[in-house]
Formats: C-alpha cells, sequence, structure tokens
C-alpha cells in the first residue's frame, strides 16, 4: 500500500507531460519536432480536412495541447485578454478566463496583447500577461491555482512583449529580457514560487527561449541573449557556462538536438538601429544623433520612464551635452562588458550567421565549445530554425528557404523560393516526414522532408497566421488571427 500511495504522489508531483502533447511554444523543448507516427495531411483549408474550428477574438499566441485539451490566448475586447481551453478531440469549449490589460504599454500593430502562449500540462496551464504576471490555472477547470506578480516589462521599440513560459521537469521556466528589468525565472509548477532567479542586466531586449541541452554531466537551460548563449544549472539557476557568440538581440529560439545548441541570428548593431528607428525615420532629421527629445517623439505621448534613461541614455552620454553620437550610443545602449554588436565605428548595418555549440563546458566555452559558426545572408530575425535527420531548415522572410547539414554546418541546399513570398512570423513545424511553414498572408506551405527542397502544397487558411502551428493527437492544430483549427 504505501508503495502505490508514494508512486501515486510521484505521478501527481511530476504533472506528465504526454509523448503526443505540444505543451509549449514550439513543442517539445521548443524545437518545433513531433514524434507522431499519425498519417498528417498535405492538402487543407479553413474549410477542407478541418475536424473543428472555433472563433476567437484577435491574438498571435500558439495553441499548445496536454492531455487532450488545447489552451490558447484570446482577446476578449479591446481591454480584456483571456485564455481558452478546448477538448482536442471535438472541439467542445471547456473554460474562458479573462483578464483586464490594465495599464498596458502600447505595442505594434503587428503584434497583439493576446501574443504570448500558455505552457500546458496534465494538471495546469500557465499563462503571462504584462500587467498580470505567471498564472498557474487548474488545467480542467481554469481555476486560479497560484499567480506570482512580476515586473511589468518595458521596451523602447514598441514591439512589446512575447515572451512565453517553458515546462522542464517540476519547473515553469521565463525569460523576460526586456528595457528595464531583464531576469530569467524558475517557479515552482505546484506553488508558483520562484525558486531562483538570474539578474540579465547584462542583456539588451531579448525574445528567444530558454531550452534543455541534455549533457553527460547532466540536464542544462540554455539562453540565447545579448552576445551570450548561457548555460545554467537547472538546480539553482547558476551560469554554467557562456559562449561570446552572439550579436546585439536575438529573436529566435535556439534548437538543442544531441547535446548541440543550433543558434540562427539576424541582428542590427545597435548604434544602426537607434538611428534609424528613432533619428531618422521617426524624426525625419538624419543627423546620425540622438537626444531624449526624440526619444521621446518616437515612443509617443507616454512618458519614456527616468529609469531607462538613467540606466542607458545617461551612461552614454559621455561629454553630457544631452546628445548621443557616434561610440556614445554603443556605451548607452550595451550593457557594460557586453558590447555585442556594436558597430557604430564599423558601419555595420546588420550581421546573420548561423551557428553550434556544445553543451556540458564550463566557464568561458567560447574557443572551447563553439563547432562551427557560419556567416550566411539567409537568416531571418524571427522564424527559429528546425532541425530534422540532421539537417538544419532556415526559413526567411519573402518565402526563402536554405537547408545546413547540421554536422558541420554545410549548405545542402537554397536559398530557394518555396511557392509562398511575404512575411513570416510563424517558425516551421516537424511531423510524419512533412515540414509545416505558416505565413503571416494565411498561406501553409507543406515540404517534404528531404536534403533538397520539395514543396508538396501551399494551403490558403484563409486568414493571416503570426502564430506557429502545432501538432498532437494525429492533426495539425492551427491559430490564425480570429480562429483555431483542427486539422487531419
Amino acid at each position: 500500500m504505501m508503495r502505490r500511495t508514494l508512486a501515486g504522489l510521484m505521478v501527481l508531483l511530476a504533472a506528465p507531460v504526454f509523448a503526443d502533447d505540444w505543451p509549449q511554444f514550439r513543442g517539445p523543448n521548443c524545437s518545433g519536432y513531433s514524434p507522431t507516427t499519425a498519417k498528417l495531411p498535405i492538402t487543407f483549408s479553413n474549410t477542407e480536412n478541418v475536424k473543428w474550428s472555433a472563433t476567437l477574438g484577435d491574438g498571435i499566441g500558439c495553441p499548445v495541447i496536454a492531455d487532450g485539451r488545447v489552451f490558447t490566448s484570446t482577446m476578449i475586447d479591446d481591454q480584456t485578454v483571456g485564455l481558452v481551453a478546448f477538448d482536442a478531440a471535438s472541439g467542445e469549449k471547456l473554460w474562458t478566463r479573462s483578464w483586464p490589460i490594465g495599464d498596458a504599454d502600447e505595442i505594434h500593430s503587428t503584434n497583439s496583447h493576446a501574443g504570448t502562449t500558455p505552457a500546458a500540462d496534465a494538471e495546469r496551464v500557465y499563462f503571462y500577461f504584462s500587467t498580470l504576471g505567471m498564472v498557474g490555472l487548474d488545467a480542467k477547470t481554469g481555476v486560479d491555482v497560484w499567480q506570482q506578480p512580476l515586473p511589468v516589462p518595458y521596451f523602447i521599440f514598441k514591439w512589446g512583449a512575447g515572451m512565453s513560459p517553458v515546462l522542464y521537469k517540476d519547473l515553469v521556466l521565463f525569460c523576460q529580457d526586456d528595457d528595464l528589468h531583464p531576469a530569467l525565472y524558475a517557479f515552482d509548477k505546484r506553488t508558483g514560487k520562484i525558486r531562483w532567479k538570474d539578474d540579465r542586466n547584462d542583456m539588451a531586449v531579448n525574445y528567444s527561449h530558454p531550452v534543455i541541452c541534455e549533457t553527460p554531466t547532466g540536464d542544462e537551460i540554455v539562453v540565447a541573449g545579448t552576445g551570450l548563449l548561457i548555460g545554467y544549472d537547472p538546480a539553482t539557476g547558476q551560469r554554467l557556462w557562456y559562449a561570446r557568440t552572439l550579436l546585439r538581440n536575438i529573436k529566435t529560439t535556439p534548437v538543442s538536438h544531441k547535446g548541440i545548441v543550433y543558434v540562427s541570428l539576424q541582428s542590427k548593431g545597435i548604434a544602426s538601429q537607434w538611428l534609424a528607428s528613432i533619428d531618422r525615420a521617426d524624426t525625419g532629421n538624419s543627423d546620425d544623433k540622438v537626444t531624449k527629445d526624440e526619444v521621446q517623439k518616437f515612443f509617443g505621448k507616454r512618458p519614456v520612464p527616468d529609469a531607462f534613461y538613467a540606466k542607458t541614455f545617461d551612461r552614454g552620454d559621455l561629454n553630457q551635452d544631452g546628445v548621443l553620437e557616434g561610440r556614445e550610443l554603443d556605451i548607452a545602449f550595451l550593457p557594460p562588458g557586453n558590447e555585442a554588436g556594436a558597430a557604430y565605428d564599423a558601419k555595420v548595418a546588420e550581421d546573420e550567421f548561423i551557428l553550434a555549440v556544445k553543451g556540458g563546458g564550463r566557464g568561458d566555452v567560447t574557443k572551447t565549445h563553439v563547432l562551427w559558426k557560419h556567416p550566411t545572408k539567409h537568416t531571418d530575425h524571427i522564424v527559429s530554425p528546425l532541425i530534422v535527420n540532421d539537417h538544419m531548415l532556415l526559413i526567411k522572410s519573402g518565402g526563402i528557404a536554405t537547408c545546413f547539414e547540421a554536422t558541420a554546418g554545410k549548405p545542402l541546399f537554397g536559398p530557394a523560393r518555396i511557392s509562398n513570398a511575404g512575411d513570416y512570423f510563424a517558425s516551421p513545424v516537424y511531423g510524419d516526414g512533412k515540414i509545416y511553414i505558416a505565413g503571416e498572408n494565411g498561406n501553409i506551405v507543406v515540404l517534404r522532408d528531404a536534403p533538397q527542397l520539395d514543396v508538396l502544397a501551399v494551403n490558403d487558411m484563409g486568414e493571416s497566421i503570426l502564430g506557429t502551428p502545432a501538432i498532437a493527437d494525429g492533426a495539425l492544430f492551427i491559430r490564425t488571427r480570429k480562429s483555431l483549427l483542427r486539422i487531419q
């Protein structure tokens, strides 16, 4: 009897994620890879091969699936964000939760306040919103289990919050690299208490999710950021290693595969970014200088916090003349000691590359564990890479695919058109020998997984798609801006 009781307790504490679940952003380990053996469709639309569909409010977060339930975020109205649960098999709505967005900052028109992806297991669903913090809800009922307030993030550029929780054993991981309070958190799944926190004030703004790297010395939590790829101890949050390989910011999420972390990166130098966004484009002024008045004009009616100026602008204004120019821009908007992407002197507008870093090192592993790093002009600044069968597939805005050998990063094919030009915000996903690539224009391209480009179909879903599709329960789950569909 005691053995049965302990076994039951262990199952409860583990809150298992089943093999065919898609529990978080990009599914298992944020990889975009589904191990399903179920037959997935090649041709479909918003009416063809649709098992069920549901109308929702605006949203660009991804659907997640756990224990037969589908969860996705949605705008209930202009001032209310929601989380909705459906029965994965039938599409029956199980429950809806809603929260006022409160005093949320203005965001870019492409984004949505329903822009984050929940994470879920059999027991709970975990959801983040900027003014709410992190909440843990009962997966069956939507009732609150816990809530953990967090600092409201601040972004001088108006994309807004876009990070989502990630699950690892009994932890909920969350990285929020904003302009004022950058940090990596590990919450207890059951209680919401913060087990540990890493202050990431050596980071600028980033949008990259944590991934788990399995090594002979144990699992590591790996997070990309400003200038650094960092490996953490899951138990303590201690930084175990770092590789000085990245640039000013990163919006893509790495993929961990067989103990190696693969990164694709496109990032502008900070001086170029500030001059292009604030000095030239938004003020009509092209004097290669930035003032506080220009920053405020760029941001709009809402006052820029003094804490932002103290942390950045005042640091860079070396001669205290109220103007940032030349190297002052790099000094202002890059953390001391981590001047990645400082490109004013070099006049480098942007840089793009792919790289592979082996996990398991300690300290500075830049010279010891970076297996390869190759420049390329075919990465995207938002779309994350896909690793399947030791191939690394990249999709770039414009509908351009390139594929590399994962072992050494050597090209296999591309750049090549995938028959759907346009912008891409969703990342590619894999299942049943097929790769699904959703475009903002609402078309989903289906590729055969092969060392050469093989377009099987281009399917029109009739509505814009920014959230990455999910694969679970023998089906595709697709979140358009106003709908959720089960395709099979």
